[in-house]
């Protein structure tokens, strides 16, 4: 969210340097500092309104690689005790790539392409953490007794056969959040004004997508408030609406036909946060045209695509975790004389 905030405040070249800002730890404050750090980069004077947002953003950062490396060396001095140890010592390997996207992207001068990556980044590093707090949350929990009890057969029709389509689904909101970086990477996202056509038309004649999608723009020039003509940033903001009809269409119909079958067991919630936060982040993104960007509405939509893919990794988890018995599948058991015995 932060990240959101400093490049929608257009403070993505707040300070022009990287780790500190014109040399400073901090933005350059008093008359001297200003001075000098105006001398250092004359073609990119003090702005302290856009320089704080980029300083905070990098402190939080900062924080946060710090978070992660004590995780990993937590995990390793207790491994033993059956704590996860390569995924913590993957994010923070992880989190060392990210630090690196950060960098590149001032240095590079907001190059599309590292902007995109660096957003993407956030999402999968958030992603990791979070598949790291259920692994640790199923760690924590005694493991449940068999029961003494035959398991009765289920039907045919489980929700094992779901899985699948819900990585299909995955895979979806993972290309339209990719589709929105371009778009926040390329400023596409006042291209269209208007709702429910772009420039008055359903679909624009003069749409340049060779242009838009082109990741070969060349590192040099200076990225801020983009460099793609008008053609090309109207077709990335069109390409991102469709793929928001796709990603509604295929859970609308998906999250349906699963709520059938998991209406009144503890599967219903994880489908209701999906199906809740997918309302949410389209009328977000609605929003986001009819009130012209508007600060905490772009940050919110943010958000809100993060919490979209946090959520559907959640359902994935519950569905892969959940005893065959709440999935409607059979148990690995056979059944022999009224006795259970492990197969």
């Amino acid at each position: 969210m932060l990240g959101a905030w400093t490049r929608l405040v257009d403070a993505g070249l707040g300070c022009p340097d990287w780790p500190g800002c014109y040399g400073f730890l901090t933005v350059p404050q008093g008359e001297s500092n200003i001075a000098i750090a105006n001398a250092r980069f004359p073609d990119t004077p003090v702005e302290a309104e856009k320089g704080w947002p980029e300083m905070i953003h990098r402190y939080a950062a900062g924080t946060l690689g710090l978070v992660v490396f004590g995780l990993a060396g937590y995990a390793v001095r207790h491994r033993r005790e059956g704590l996860p140890v390569k995924l913590p010592l993957f994010i923070a390997a992880f989190i060392l790539l990210q630090g690196a996207f950060g960098m590149w992207t001032v240095t590079l001068k907001l190059w599309p392409q590292i902007v995109a990556l660096h957003l993407l980044g956030g999402f999968t590093t958030l992603t990791l953490l979070t598949l790291l707090t259920l692994r640790l949350r199923n760690h924590a929990r005694p493991a449940p007794e068999p029961s003494a009890q035959p398991v009765e057969k289920q039907n045919r029709q489980t929700l094992g056969g779901f899985r699948p389509w819900l990585y299909g689904g995955l895979l979806l909101v993972v290309l339209q959040i990719a589709l929105g970086a371009w778009t926040a990477a390329n400023y596409a996202a006042v291209a269209c004004t208007d709702l429910p056509t772009c420039q008055g038309q359903w679909w624009p004649d003069d749409m340049d997508f060779q242009h838009g999608f082109d990741v070969t723009q060349h590192v040099g020039p200076n990225y801020l408030g983009g460099q793609l003509t008008a053609d090309g940033r109207v077709a990335i903001h069109v390409t991102h609406r469709v793929g928001a009809m796709v990603v509604l269409a295929y859970f609308t119909v998906f999250l349906a036909l699963l709520w059938r079958r998991v209406r009144g067991t503890p599967m219903a919630w994880p489908v209701a946060l999906v199906a809740t936060i997918l309302v949410l982040q389209i009328l977000l993104g609605l929003a986001n045209v009819i009130f012209h960007i508007p600060l905490s509405v772009a940050v919110a939509h943010n958000a809100m695509g993060a919490g979209l893919l946090l959520s559907v990794v959640n359902l994935i988890w519950r569905l892969k975790r959940m005893p065959a018995s709440e999935a409607g599948e059979e148990t690995p058991h056979t059944i022999m004389n009224d006795r259970e015995v492990p197969a």
